[in-house]
């Protein structure tokens, strides 16, 4: 625990939303069951293994004197949340209160996050720089040709979409087969002053994409297209079967000299099950890069770590 306890008590007070220690890269032996993320004014720790009350008291204590240095007079509000394998999530406030409304920042934007319910809290902080790969694209691509339009598929609470609509972007679709992650996502738009309407802004299906590709052609060809799927959500999408099936309409979906942002977040499958499958089912689009993750979220292996990938349609 001793890295974990290093990290807290040099931490900066944090400002925007942002992973502060991360164990499960293994690059601190010992801590692979740790993560410490900033929502502010809120903290959000997290064990994959059970942990007892000795251990969360000493963490607590380091909390304690790390931020009576940062922020004398405020109060330390921390959560603490355990997702051992095998056992229910289980998710309490171990010191202050999270706000009724919490909203963090990022790169500029705001988002509504949820830290006290569910695994998923609304952002997930190791996709930072992909969104800002986002950004970058759409704002270059806006520059030569205005017009832009993103397909954003699995797209939760639609991080992606502000992101790509604040660069400039005239349209987004954000496909997902969950109404209430989408809800959310209508009021980050909201929190972010952007627009929402059919052709002119952002619009939410709440469709199970594998039975719309009808509406979602109808409304392509796309200048960008995101997948970010779960890797393994029972009776909705599993990788290694249903990745193929979103790469092969990619072709048929993307303008000429379109992209495409592949991600994936298992430590069980590379870049090599990726590139593979492309090079297989759309040989048409040429692979350009791997978007790095965020510098705290190292990993021992970035295999196992998250994989976000570039593609380009042929011009």
């Amino acid at each position: 625990m001793q890295a974990l306890l290093d990290a807290i008590a040099t931490m900066a007070l944090p400002a925007e939303a942002q992973r502060i220690f991360h164990g499960r890269g293994g690059r601190y032996p010992g801590c692979e069951q740790w993560s410490l993320d900033a929502y502010p004014p809120v903290l959000v720790l997290t064990s994959f293994e059970p942990c007892d009350d000795e251990a969360l008291a000493r963490i607590h204590a380091a909390l304690a004197a790390r931020w009576q240095d940062l922020a004398p007079g405020q109060a330390l509000n921390w959560v603490f949340q355990c997702r051992a394998e095998g056992q229910l999530s289980q998710t309490r406030l171990m010191a202050g209160q999270v706000p009724e409304a919490h909203e963090v920042s990022e790169a500029g934007a705001r988002y509504q996050v949820h830290v006290l319910k569910g695994q998923n809290h609304g952002l997930f902080l190791d996709m930072a720089e992909g969104r800002r790969w986002v950004r970058d694209f759409v704002q270059q691509r806006h520059a030569q040709q205005p017009g832009v339009k993103v397909l954003n598929l699995f797209a939760y609470t639609c991080a992606f979409s502000v992101a790509a609509l604040q660069a400039g972007a005239q349209q987004v679709i954000n496909v997902d087969m969950s109404a209430g992650a989408l809800a959310i996502g209508r009021h980050n738009h909201r929190l972010n002053a952007l627009p929402t309407g059919a052709e002119a802004g952002a619009s939410f299906w709440a469709h199970d994409i594998f039975n719309s590709w009808g509406k979602i052609s109808r409304k392509g060809p796309y200048d960008l297209i995101i997948l970010d799927p779960p890797s393994y959500q029972k009776g909705s999408f599993v990788a290694t079967k249903d990745y193929a099936r979103l790469m092969r309409r990619l072709p048929d979906l993307l303008r000429s000299g379109g992209h495409a942002l592949l991600c994936l977040n298992t430590p069980k499958l590379d870049c090599a099950f990726l590139q593979e499958q492309m090079q297989a089912l759309a040989p048409d689009l040429q692979f350009l890069a791997r978007v790095p993750n965020p510098a705290v979220f190292a990993d021992v292996s970035e295999e196992r770590s998250l994989k976000v990938l570039v593609y380009k349609n042929s011009d």
